[in-house]
């Protein structure tokens, strides 16, 4: 965990979220942290919650615009998860575009995504015959 961000791994995915008081020294540590991990750990999957931002300054956008490329450029399917109806409008003021990058209402939604489902009940065994 870099500089109190979580990074997550779920087998061959990883999820990271982004806090609303995200500084820059924290965005880039979070970057490299997460680009490091795709890269060395194999990972085919990336979820990036950002549910938690209430709003998205350029520089933080612009963070996540190249920690979704570089991501996908690793071979990892980037989706971020939880936009807020303000941040999404932010983003389209600046201008900015999320190429490659699925978008999900919610980190479960995204994690369906990437193949994960939730499990069902679980059955009940039969006592045992004597």
């Amino acid at each position: 965990m870099t500089a109190g961000l979580p990074i997550l791994r779920l087998g061959d995915i990883l999820l990271g979220g982004l806090l609303s008081d995200l500084d820059d020294k924290t965005a880039l540590a979070f970057t490299d942290e997460l680009t490091a991990r795709i890269a060395d750990e194999e990972i085919r999957g990336v979820i990036i919650d950002i549910s938690r931002l209430e709003i998205l300054d350029s520089f933080v956008a612009r963070v996540l615009m190249q920690l979704a490329e570089t991501g996908r450029l690793l071979g990892a399917r980037m989706i971020v998860a939880g936009m807020r109806p303000a941040v999404a409008l932010t983003l389209t003021e600046l201008g900015l575009q999320l190429p490659g990058v699925r978008t999900a209402l919610n980190a479960e939604q995204a994690m369906e995504l990437l193949g994960w489902r939730r499990p069902g009940p679980v059955a009940e065994e039969a006592p045992d015959a004597p």
